[in-house]
């Protein structure tokens, strides 16, 4: 199907072009606050505030336009009209993320007074003329609609909660699965891979069980966390995200002390990856002080423990 050009539009057009326009931005909106009305609250306000105002440009539009015209609206939108430009589908936008919707929303506002002011240059009813002008000014007068309802909404204990809500969610999606991967790919596999260190003194042979063991584990520990639930109740987040999330780093916590086993010498070998076992049980100790509120000293004990007791019980059954 071939684009028409907005230059070739008549006056009933360009009416009905901005009615489906209006229609379909407070849509995007509405779209927005409904993703957002959990998570983001104040956020939510501003855009369904932002709906309303659309849509009561819509309403101001269809009146003149039925005052001109009659009852019958074509249906016109901007992805018929050459001159728009084309982006991503709204509904995509609420799985990017706040950041993405305010940045479409001031797109909108940008290309909105575009729109109008070209129309209001090439109408030549007055009373189409002074409605298409004014609308033009109100979206120029925004500079930023959700900047100025922010002032309104956007109070500074909002933004504070937005932070923290934005905080919970990283804890959830990324921090807490990642931490329960890295927790489980380090301690898990120190009993097969010190088992078969200590059972078969080759360094190869010790290096292909630590990589089947990571790798197993990380594939086995991704399926768990993404198949737990959906997310939708518990507010953990997308399933795959927490999946990847916990399965990487499940993997990586395994790897980190099956690669020095590449190295032929057994005894050079076995130390460096003693020492990496250290640093790994250090890091999920920071990771659970930094980001799960548990004190440094505490979280450092119980997984040292635990990580020592694993170990212990490989070098036993290997030697055996």
């Amino acid at each position: 199907m071939t684009s028409r050009s907005f230059s070739g539009l008549t006056e009933q057009e360009v009416l009905a072009l901005a009615i489906s326009s209006e229609d379909d931005d407070a849509r995007v909106y509405m779209g927005f606050a409904h993703a957002l009305r959990d998570t983001y609250p104040a956020s939510a306000k501003v855009f369904s505030d932002m709906a309303e105002e659309e849509l009561e440009h819509r309403r101001a539009l269809t009146e003149l336009y039925q005052q001109r015209f009659g009852n019958f609206i074509p249906l016109i939108r901007r992805a018929d009209i050459a001159d728009f430009v084309r982006h991503k589908p709204a509904w995509t936008l609420s799985k990017l993320g706040i950041d993405a919707m305010r940045k479409r929303a001031e797109m909108i506002e940008l290309e909105n007074y575009r729109f109008y002011r070209q129309a209001a240059e090439r109408s030549s009813d007055a009373s189409v003329k002074a409605l298409l002008s004014r609308l033009a000014e109100a979206e120029k007068g925004h500079e930023s609609l959700a900047s100025r309802l922010g002032l309104e909404h956007l109070t500074a204990d909002a933004k504070i909660d937005e932070k923290e809500a934005e905080r919970r969610l990283f804890l959830l999606q990324v921090v807490q699965p990642g931490l329960v991967g890295l927790m489980d790919g380090s301690v898990s596999t120190l009993a097969p891979l010190f088992a078969a260190a200590f059972a078969t003194g080759n360094t190869w042979e010790t290096f292909l069980v630590g990589t089947a063991a990571s790798l197993g584990a990380g594939i086995s520990m991704g399926l768990a966390e993404g198949l737990s639930d959906d997310g939708k109740l518990t507010g953990r987040g997308h399933p795959l995200i927490r999946g990847l999330a916990a399965g990487t780093m499940t993997a990586v916590g395994g790897m980190g002390h099956a690669l020095p086993y590449l190295i032929p010498d057994f005894r050079i070998a076995t130390w460096i990856a003693v020492i990496v076992v250290f640093c790994e049980l250090w890091a999920i100790s920071w990771i659970r002080y930094r980001y799960m509120d548990t004190p440094f000293l505490k979280a450092a004990f119980q997984i040292a423990v635990g990580g020592f007791l694993v170990f212990l019980t490989g070098i036993l059954i290997g030697s055996a």
